[in-house]
């Protein structure tokens, strides 16, 4: 596995690298999600290129961008062993020029659910994704479920500007008792972590509801509250019934809804989601 810090670097490798290309972009402090990921895009792709960044415009200054973990030495093995041939690890100084004055934003998708919280975040998503699409040039692009608004608005984004780019969206993984897999994970202590699956309970109770011929959205909200309400530690920002197009929140439950919440343990914001009906792939080609 090659390992390139510069854009310049990668510029010149690029050229090399055989096509068709597959991406991973990731903040590292990498897990099985993204790992799955690798291993999806070795399966299917020629060359397979990650990228490890903590982009610091998706945080805001209250946010965890000091203390967010990293292992750079233990994320290159990781990512050699899953079979990259590329590992890309530019600076902040190399993705962003002092005067960086430049934005993508979408609009509509990102007002809803986590940009109602966090309004600047995917303005720092969409913007640092089209600057990987450009340098890396894939033909397709990896992405975890657990993170399906983000998928949703980088998909907007590849067909509003018409990149040349596919998109594969790889189900979320998730620890034996099945709590998401993220890099957050870590800050959770013993006592939050022991309270975590609350959130797969609750997205469960919705699916049993669904299952159960419920086509009412509030009944379903109705059930994941009630679920959540059981964990004493569990502070609940949103639960989310909502169109997957649009992310409006729904009265009834059609052909395929997103269901999905995020619930804050300590100081730990963690999120999740599935898809209605259960299986439904969250991007159509």
């Amino acid at each position: 596995m090659r390992v390139v810090e510069s854009v310049g670097e990668l510029r010149r490798v690029r050229h090399e690298l055989r096509s068709p290309v597959g991406f991973v972009p990731t903040m590292g402090f990498l897990h099985g999600g993204h790992l799955a990921l690798v291993h999806r895009a070795r399966s299917e792709q020629t060359t397979v290129v990650a990228s490890i960044f903590v982009n610091p415009t998706q945080f805001a200054p209250h946010e965890d961008l000091a203390s967010y973990p990293r292992d750079l030495q233990r994320d290159l093995e990781l990512l050699e062993q899953a079979g990259a041939d590329v590992a890309w690890t530019p600076s902040v100084e190399d993705m962003y020029l002092p005067d960086h004055d430049t934005w993508v934003v979408v609009d509509r998708l990102t007002h809803r659910l986590e940009g109602a919280s966090r309004p600047t975040h995917f303005r720092g998503v969409a913007t640092i994704v089209a600057k990987l699409f450009h340098l890396v040039q894939p033909a397709v692009a990896y992405f975890g479920q657990k993170d399906a608004q983000q998928a949703l608005v980088v998909d907007r984004l590849v067909r509003d500007l018409h990149l040349p780019i596919s998109l594969c969206v790889v189900p979320t993984v998730r620890e034996a008792d099945g709590l998401a897999m993220s890099s957050r994970n870590t800050y959770l202590s013993p006592a939050e972590r022991a309270a975590a699956p609350v959130l797969r309970r609750s997205l469960d109770a919705a699916e049993r509801q669904w299952q159960g011929g419920e086509r009412s959205a509030e009944a379903l909200r109705a059930a994941m509250r009630e679920v959540l309400a059981s964990e004493p530690a569990a502070e609940v920002e949103y639960v989310s019934v909502a169109d997957v197009r649009t992310l409006e929140e729904l009265d009834r439950v059609g052909e395929k809804a997103l269901v999905s919440l995020a619930v804050r343990l300590g100081h730990t914001r963690l999120i999740d989601n599935t898809l209605l009906p259960p299986g439904t792939p969250l991007l159509e080609r």
